[in-house]
Formats: structure tokens, sequence, C-alpha cells
């Protein structure tokens, strides 16, 4: 989904419900309870169900299907007197939204933010005939006013109770400005480095991913959706739309149901079973099924199998697409298949309130699904407290929150990666010390406001964020030294101009940091990409710079893995920053300065070479291996015959879970608490504990750190095919020098079971092996087996 409410015009349509309906008898059907335990209890009160039901019998046609269309404004100054129109995308004909709202025909408003802009609808749609008041949601993904790092960046931290925090307090500011529904979180699997929402994301892995979906959820919505301080998530994109052929954005995805519910699907089920209330249909078609149109994934995964009690909203003018995609000969078409498959809400369409009374009237769309549509809509309004607090809570948040701001920092330091620190002098060259007078500071992004916010970054008041050369120039300052800036090139240029500027103030500095990457837009929605390096002429004034002979410090900014194998061979010290957010320029320096080790870890793979794209950790192993790394073991046969490239290696240049600290961490005595597990009497899913992992970590350097602690395990001789290792737990853990700990890992049906070829999950009598360590290579292992 577009940034509309920044970008472009948002776009709306009427409705006009035709006079022949205006007699149709309604009634509400009765509920429905899903097979599964319902997934929000909150959603299933009694006292709401009571008051849906109450609400619904007394509604018209057209109020009905009101609440199942989503309108935006004109996305720019302030209506002008009663006028606040929108644009149908198709027709290109306008609408008075606020009449709509006045007359109880509007349920919901895209990017339509600000405590007084939200005011203006909500009192038209408070002052119509039932009071249904609106439900206002935004693209809100890392931030309202005060911006943390970008969803993959924030997943580097491989930490749920800060990504709980950083998301509350995210929702906390939103709701000053009316905004009570986010377009968050993006739990799509991403395994390919091309695609461009990949920066959205947590990364290749459907353990991690699913821990971070819980904690988007935790944060968002609270321990009660009608705190005047919780929103709505919105879970996207269901389902599999990470997977896009290619990489390219929109592109449609293939896969077996296995790969479907063993690698793509968890993430949604944890947000769901976490209590999300709302999820979005992807665009993509997954097997050739448009997901709006999918109802293999909105009724029989989603709601019979999960249980969500909430409603679907389309993507972006999603339930239109249907006719490109060919399943759809026109747009009553679309509409029948989107709201029978389960998607309530119509984003941009306007195809549901043009189409909805016509095939009702036709007889081929039943009341039954209009009724139970909006049903799910007013159960999220009546949870939510709108009925009780419709407008925005408090006094309104303009921009960044200095109170907000240290844990927005301490999320950018937890998330910066160091990827390699080499030795300059006999010493590592990070941390830098009171030795270094003159820092060097050279590249398109160390002075860019604009870009350290992301993608998707919030209200983009770029006065608000600390650049890099702020952040440094200040601490250079404080210790007596001197910043020198040159910015070298434009993120994407092919001019040399700086070039001279740049190699000066290298050949002056004692040491130099260079800002590289991508800028914003390069992520991101329609932000795909078929080269993964350094954009522009970047590589070439590194190069450069290196040539110079002083010590190079590479900063690199970007939504998404990138090659950097020249990098990794000639500059002796590399971390990955990501779009930091507001703090980018205090948090960097805290970390370069040693204020704060470094202790995130990759949750995307970053290759060679853009043609192993997709690229990830957990891969088959196929007949023939190119040696078992995860065993220690050379190829068994020819290597000219194996599964590998001729001219890279398969494995990625910095794996998933890979990052450095200014210490070092080892890992020791690895033991299981048995050795021969009974198997889980009918493969019961609730089966907990039935084997113990332990590990001891150590502090064996001269600092303290930050050590994220990762269990991977291996099933061998499954029905199914299994991944040569599967990130089955992890731990932060912080020890002093020297120090150690145990640490302990509980292993039961969910982190052990599979999918077999049936689509049952399943535990089967088979062996496994388990590591722990610093990242998917971990070497210290144990073994067990489950036993008929």
């Amino acid at each position: 989904m577009s940034f509309l409410f920044r970008l472009l015009p948002c776009l709306a349509l009427g409705s006009s419900v035709s006079l022949a309906l205006a007699n149709i008898a309604i009634a509400a059907p009765a509920v429905q309870a899903p097979a599964a335990p319902v997934a929000n209890t909150q959603l299933a009160s009694p006292q709401i169900e009571q008051k849906v039901d109450a609400l619904l019998a007394r509604m018209t046609l057209s109020e009905k299907i009101g609440q199942l269309v989503q309108y935006g404004s004109d996305g720019g100054a302030e209506p002008a007197g009663d006028n606040a129109v929108a644009v149908n995308p198709e027709t290109r004909t306008h609408v008075d939204v606020l009449a709509l709202a006045r007359k109880g025909e509007l349920g919901s408003m895209l990017n339509v933010v600000g405590a007084a802009r939200t005011r203006l609808f909500q009192e038209a749609a408070l002052h119509s005939r039932l009071g249904i008041p609106l439900l206002f949601g935004a693209d809100i993904i890392h931030g309202y006013r005060t911006i943390y790092p970008v969803p993959l960046g924030l997943s580097a931290t491989w930490d749920p109770v800060l990504v709980e925090d950083v998301s509350r307090m995210s929702a906390k500011e939103a709701t000053t400005g009316g905004v009570k529904w986010f377009y968050s979180p993006m739990v799509d699997i991403s395994r390919d480095a091309r695609w461009g929402r990949s920066t959205e994301g947590a990364g290749e892995d459907a353990y991690l991913g699913a821990a971070m979906a819980r904690a988007y959820i935790r944060g968002y919505q609270g321990k009660d959706l009608a705190d005047p301080e919780s929103v709505a998530a919105s879970v996207k994109h269901f389902a599999a739309y990470g997977a896009a052929e290619a990489g390219r954005e929109y592109n449609t995805t293939d896969m077996s149901d296995i790969r479907l519910r063993q690698v793509y699907l968890p993430p949604y089920r944890a947000a769901v079973e976490a209590g999300a209330v709302t999820m979005m249909s992807a665009f993509n078609a997954l097997n050739g099924v448009p997901a709006t149109a999918n109802s293999y994934l909105m009724t029989d995964i989603l709601r019979k199998e999960w249980g969500f009690n909430g409603f679907v909203v389309s993507d972006f003018t999603a339930v239109m697409e249907l006719t490109n995609h060919g399943v759809a000969l026109d747009a009553a078409d679309a509409t029948r298949k989107a709201l029978q498959a389960g998607v309530e809400v119509d984003m941009m369409s306007h195809y549901y309130d043009t189409q909805i009374p016509r095939l009702l009237e036709e007889g081929k769309l039943s009341m039954a699904t209009v009724d139970e549509a909006v049903r799910r809509v007013l159960r999220v309004k009546f949870a939510l407290g709108l009925f009780e607090h419709p407008y925005a809570r408090g006094t309104e948040v303009a921009q960044a929150v200095d109170a907000n701001r240290p844990l927005a920092r301490r999320a950018a330091e937890e998330s910066f990666v160091l990827l390699k620190n080499g030795d300059q002098g006999g010493a590592p060259v990070l941390p830098l010390d009171g030795r270094v007078k003159k820092l060097a500071l050279i590249g398109p992004l160390a002075d860019a406001a604009g870009e350290m916010q992301g993608a998707w970054g919030g209200a983009q008041h770029f006065p608000d964020v600390v650049t890099l050369r702020s952040g440094l120039a200040a601490r250079m300052k404080a210790q007596g030294g001197e910043l020198l800036y040159a910015q070298g090139t434009d993120v994407e240029t092919n001019s040399e101009a700086g070039f001279a500027g740049a190699k000066k103030a290298a050949a002056e500095a004692d040491m130099v940091v260079m800002a590289l990457g991508e800028s914003s837009r390069m992520s991101g929605e329609a932000g795909s990409r078929a080269y993964l390096d350094l954009p522009g002429n970047q590589q070439k004034l590194l190069e450069q710079v290196v040539a110079t002979g002083k010590p190079v410090v590479l900063l690199v900014f970007s939504g998404r893995p990138l090659a950097l194998g020249w990098a990794d061979r000639h500059v002796p010290t590399i971390m990955t920053v990501w779009f930091p957010g507001t703090e980018a320029g205090n948090a960097v320096a805290s970390v370069l300065f040693g204020d704060v080790a470094p202790s995130g870890k990759l949750t995307m793979s970053f290759p060679y070479a853009v043609g192993q794209e997709p690229l990830y950790y957990n891969q088959f192993p196929t007949g023939r291996p190119p040696g078992d790394a995860d065993l220690g073991k050379p190829p068994g046969r020819d290597t000219s015959f194996i599964s590998r490239y001729i001219d890279v290696p398969n494995d990625a240049l910095y794996p998933f879970g890979h990052g450095l600290s200014y210490t070092t961490f080892g890992y020791s005595d690895v033991q299981v608490s048995r050795t021969r597990v009974p198997l889980p009497e009918a493969n019961d899913p609730s089966a907990k504990n039935l084997v113990t992992v332990t590990a001891t970590v150590k502090n064996t350097g001269k600092r303290p750190g930050t050590e994220v602690v990762q269990l991977y395990v291996r099933n061998l001789g499954a029905s199914v095919e299994q991944p040569v290792r599967s990130l089955q737990g992890f731990q932060r853990v912080a020890l002093k020098p020297g120090e150690s700990r145990r640490v302990t890992f509980e292993l039961g049906f969910p982190e052990l079971s599979f999918w077999n070829a049936k689509s049952e999950e399943v535990v089967e009598p088979t062996r496994y092996m388990v590591w722990v360590g610093g990242s998917s290579r971990a070497d210290q292992e144990a073994a067990f087996e489950i036993t008929p």
C-alpha cells in the first residue's frame, strides 16, 4: 500500500444504493462458531456480541455497505467549508466524503490523520442516524512522530521486549492524532533481498518472524483494546507476499502447501494467536489464486483452522486488481469473489459500494454474507471503545517526543550489526578512542536527514532527525577532536565532482567513516532491485578512499542485504546500520565510540552475489549436498557433480544470525536432558518441554557485551525432507568480561513438529541434532531421538 497521505491524493467513491433495494428485508444470521477456539477473546465478549446484534438489526443496506468500504480524503489542505472530496480510481468521479459520513455510509478512512482532521469526519459520522464512529487507519510502520529503525533493522535486535516497547510508544503517539488502526506489522517472510519490502519485515526465518509478530501485536493492541492508547493491528500481507518470484513487487508466488505452512504462515498464525483483530490480504496470487479472492487462505485456514474472529481488509485497490489477474470479468465478479472469500473491507477500489446492491438483487450474493462482514467490522469498533472514545486522545503529538528519544535511540543501537572488525596497529578498529583526533566523515548518507527515517518513515518531519554528521560532530567536539566532512557523491549519480574533496578529507584524517548505501526510496513498496551492489558510483568512491591508506569504517545504510564482496576483502571494518530513525546520529556515535557495544544479529543472509537470491540459511540438503557444513564434513563425491555454484560459495557472505561485538564469546557443554524422548500421544500440539537443551556461554574478551544465543535443530529421518538446520530458540544474554552463564531452551511439539505430505503438523520417531551458538553456523552440538 502506497504512503498516499503523504505522496498522492487519496482516492474514494461515494456509495450509491439502488432504490429498488430499499425495501429488502434485512435479517441478521445466526453466528457460526469457528472450528478452532476464537483467537481474540475480547471480540468474543457476549456483551459486544449483544451490541453488534442490536445495531445490525437497525441498519439499512446502505449503512451496512458503508461499513465495508474505505475512503480517503483529498489528502491535501483542509476541506473548504463542508466539501471534502475523494476520487474514484477507476471512473475519476468525485464524491463528497463528509456527506457520506453524515448519512452513515462511511465506515473507515485511509491515511486521514491529525486531531482536527479526524474530528471533522468523526463528528459528521456521529451525527448520522445511528452514530456509528469511523475507524481511522494509517501506514504507521516504524513510528508515528518519533521514528525508530525500519522493521528489518528492528528485527536485528532479536529483542521482542524492545519491539513491544517501541510499538506501544508508536500507538500512544498516533492515538493523539486520531489514528486507531495501524496497517502493521508486516510479517511476510522474505528470503530474497531483491524484494524491496524486505525492509518492512523480520527477515527470512519463521521462528524469529513469529516472535516479532507477537511482540508487535502486544505493543499495538496492549492488554485492552478499549484502552484509549491502544490501536488495532492489521497483519499483512496475507499470505506469502514475500515469496514473489524474482523478488519483483506484486509478482506471483507458487509453492507447496508444506512450504506455505512450515515457512510462510507461522508469523501470521502467531499474530492471530496473540490476538490481532484485523488482517490485510496480499496483492499476489498464491498458487494461481489471488490472495484477495482466496477462500483457502481467508476462510479455511484463517477462520476455520485458526479461529480468527476479526475482519480482513484488502490492500490498496486489490479487489479491483482481481480483474487484472484475470480471475474476475468485471467489478461485480471481483466484488463477489473477494467478499465470499472473506475480505470484509474494500480498500480504495470502491467496488463493494457500487456492486453489492446489484449482486444482492440478482441473487449472486447472500445477505447473510454481507451481514457477517458487517458484524466483524462492528465487533472491532466496539472492542476498540470507539463508541465511548471516538476522538483523538489528549494533546496531539506534532513532532518527535523528547521523552521517547532514549527508547528510539536504544532501538537503533541494538539494531546495528557489526559485520567485521579488522585490526589497525594490533588493535581492533572499533571502538574509536581518544587517539582519533581528526575523523573524516564521507558519503551521501552522512548528512541526509531525509534518508535516516527510511521507507514509511511516519510524518517525515526531518528537523527531528539527528544526522550522522551532527551526532559525530558533537562527539568529536566533546573529546577535543575535529570532524572533517565531505559528501563525496550522491546516492545515485555518476558525477565524480566531489571525489577530490572526499580524498582530501581522508588524507587529513586519522580515521575515515564512510556512510554509503541506498536512499530510503530504494527499498519499501515498489522498491525491487535487480542489482544489490552500492548504487551509483559509491563503490568507486569507496575504492578511491580506501586507496589513500587510511583505516576505513564502512557504515551501510539500507533496507535489505547488499552484496559487499569487495568491501569484505578490502575494508577493515563494516557495520550495517539500516535506516536508524530519529536518533540516527546519536546512536551511531554511541556505538562507534564504544559507549554501547554492538549486539545486533542478521535476520537476512547477505549474499556474495545477487545470483544467489533467494538465499537463506535453512536450505534443504538435496541428494548431492556440497559438503555437510553443519557436521563439518567434506563432500562425499566428486565435487564437480554436487549442488553448488562454480563461481561463488553456496553459503552467505554474512549468514543469518551473524553479528560481532567489541568482545568475544565462547560456547561449550551443550547437553540434552534426555537422549530418548517418547513420541507425544496423538501428536498433541500442547505437548511442552519434551526435551531441554542447555549450554554454557562465556564472555572471553575484555569488554562487557550482549550475545544473542541461538538454538538450531535438524530433524533426520522424517517422512519429508527437512532443512539442514532451523532456528528454534534464542536469548539475549549480557555478560561481563570472563563471566559465564548456563542458558536453557525447552523443546516441545511446536519446536519439533513439521508439516507432512498430508498437510498435517506432526512429530515422528526421528533423530534430532541440536546446535547452540552465536549464528546459524553454530558448531557446538548434541543429539536425541524421538522414540515410538
